[in-house]
């Protein structure tokens, strides 16, 4: 699971811990299969809990806990995201200098 994807999916918990799995992947861009995967992967490293309850419809229902540890990993994820989107935006910025130069700009 890649760091976008992961903080994505953290913080889209954060805010509706109670989105189903079909929202989750719908709002993200991704199919159900890989936000099932990604759900698991952040349970097993103890990045969320999930809770199951009765809604009115008689069916199970899950909630999606951020834990301690899924918060403190979400503040991390986002400072590394953010690092290498400006590297990404300052290697984009130099790049286009040299293009501007190469046409006489």
């Amino acid at each position: 699971m890649d760091l976008k994807n992961q903080i994505n999916i953290l913080k889209t918990l954060e805010r509706n811990p109670t989105c189903s799995q079909r929202d989750l992947a719908s709002g993200l861009g991704m199919s159900l299969g890989k936000a099932n995967y990604c759900l698991k992967s952040l349970a097993d490293k103890g990045f969320i809990k999930v809770r199951n309850f009765q809604n009115s419809q008689n069916k199970v229902k899950y909630a999606y806990l951020l834990t301690p540890q899924g918060v403190r990993e979400k503040t991390k994820l986002t400072v590394q995201f953010l690092k290498h989107k400006t590297a990404e935006y300052q290697q984009l910025k130099l790049e286009i200098q040299h293009l501007k130069e190469a046409i006489g700009k």
